[in-house]
This record gives C-alpha cells, sequence and structure tokens, in this order.
C-alpha cells in the first residue's frame, strides 16, 4: 500500500476508531477527508491532524444515517475536488434490547447507517479504484458478524452483512491491486456501549488493537478478505461456526439479552 500523497476519506471520524484511523493515515501522509455527524469535532480533529502531520484535511459535516447520504457525500467530494485513494466505511452504531421494544426509527437509521450508505459509497468508490489498479476500501464490521446476538438483534445482523458483502467484493477484486477489507473488532474502548445503551461483556480492547490490525492487513503482501482483532476474538469466531447454532444463540443472548 502506498498512503502518502494519497487521499483517505473516513466516515465516522469525530471520535473512537475513526479520528485514530485519521491519525494513522496522516502519520502516514495521507491527506484526509473526515465525515461525521459533529462539525466542532471535526474541525478540531483537522487542526490537530495538520499541525501534526502537515497533511490536507477537509471536513464534511454530515449524517449519514439517511437513504441519501452516499449520494450526498459524493456530491460533497466532487465540491472539494477530491480523488479518493482509500475509504474507510466506518461510521455506524448499535442499538440494544428487544426488538419488540426497539424505535424503529431509530432501527430504520441503524440499518441505512450500517448498511445501505456502506453499500452505496463502496459501490461509488470502487470503479475509480479499479481504474487505477490500487487503493483499498475498509469496512468496520464486528466480531458479532459471527453469531446471532439476541438483545443486539439488528446490530449484529448489520455486521454479518458487512462481513458478508465485504468477502464478496474482495472476492470479485481479487485479481486487481486494489485492497478491500472487513475488519471484525470486539468490544473497543468507544462510545459504542453507551451510545447503544448497553454493557461490554468482559473488558474492552484499546482503539490501538484495531488500527495495528487494520495496517498489518494492508501492509501485508497477499491481501485478506477480513481479519478479526485479537487472538481471543478469532478463536471465539471459530468457536461459533463450530458449536450447534441453538447453543450459539443461547450464549450470545445469555451476555445481552436484557433480563425480565
Amino acid at each position: 500500500m502506498e498512503y502518502k500523497g494519497k487521499t483517505a476519506v473516513i466516515t465516522g471520524a469525530s471520535s473512537g476508531i475513526g479520528r485514530d484511523y485519521a491519525r494513522e493515515f496522516a502519520k502516514r501522509g495521507s491527506n484526509l477527508v473526515l465525515v461525521a455527524r459533529r462539525e466542532d469535532l471535526l474541525k478540531q480533529a483537522a487542526s490537530e491532524l495538520t499541525k501534526d502531520f502537515g497533511v490536507k484535511v477537509d471536513t464534511i459535516a454530515l449524517d449519514l444515517s439517511t437513504i441519501d447520504a452516499g449520494q450526498k457525500l459524493m456530491d460533497a467530494l466532487g465540491k472539494l475536488g477530491v480523488e479518493t485513494h482509500i475509504l474507510v466505511n466506518n461510521a455506524g452504531f448499535g442499538t440494544s434490547g428487544r426488538l419488540a421494544d426497539e424505535r424503529r426509527e431509530r432501527i430504520q437509521q441503524e440499518v441505512v447507517l450500517n448498511v445501505a450508505t456502506l453499500v452505496d459509497l463502496t459501490a461509488a468508490t470502487l470503479p475509480s479504484l479499479l481504474a487505477k489498479n490500487s487503493g483499498a476500501i475498509v469496512n468496520i464490521a464486528s466480531t458479532a458478524a459471527f453469531q446471532p446476538v439476541p438483545g443486539m438483534a439488528v446490530y449484529a445482523a448489520t455486521k454479518a452483512f458487512v462481513l458478508s458483502f465485504t468477502s464478496a467484493v474482495w472476492g470479485e477484486t481479487a485479481g486487481s491491486k486494489v485492497r478491500v477489507l472487513a475488519v471484525c473488532p470486539g468490544a473497543t474502548a468507544t462510545e459504542f456501549f453507551d451510545v447503544a445503551g448497553a454493557k461490554p461483556f468482559g473488558g474492552l480492547a484499546p482503539v490501538s488493537a484495531v488500527i495495528d490490525a487494520t495496517f498489518k492487513a494492508l501492509d501485508a503482501k497477499k491481501s485478506r478478505p477480513a481479519v478479526i482483532v485479537g487472538r481471543q476474538n478469532a478463536l471465539m469466531a471459530g468457536f461459533s461456526k463450530r458449536l450447534p447454532p441453538k447453543a450459539v444463540i443461547k450464549a450470545a443472548g445469555s451476555m445481552f439479552l436484557p433480563k425480565v
């Protein structure tokens, strides 16, 4: 992968994993376009990154949970005259609770952001990367992708989609030099659980673990469709494939399903 002088577009870049991705790309010499809802945090991050690394940083304040958000972002990038070399689809959120108790409007936004906007931006960006025969698309999935999760049913399903979709696109682009990668973190020290209204099961991994795993995969000689962050998470994902589905669902529910 080449980073210096390239432009990385990062969604969900105002905090957490997205902000640390921005810092690592800037450290490697990439110019940036940071996308999120919170304009004040975006501008703060842009100022810090420009000062620390001397790269060009543009910001786009945009709610990506609307069905037309992908096109709005592409239009905004066009107005900036930005040529995207790397796309990081990091924006996303989870909800928790029993589906019957969840707000339909909120879970619709969850599906649009985690799935529809990610697919649209991937489809919009991929042709130009293939034409250049370079660049990367990084889609953030989750270890929740490896099993249904009662108590976070919608979130886990969206991440299963992201993993499957990204792996398929990796297969479609395997003959090129374009990297397509799904990153599957476990519970990470971000705002995720506060937004979801859920309590993490076990400890929280540092954001740096996600960043390190991503760049190790991008910099590897051979491309791979997905990376699971953390050895223990990789082992658990493997067990989920081998155990009876009923047992896996029951175990996941015991961790995340609210008690009646």
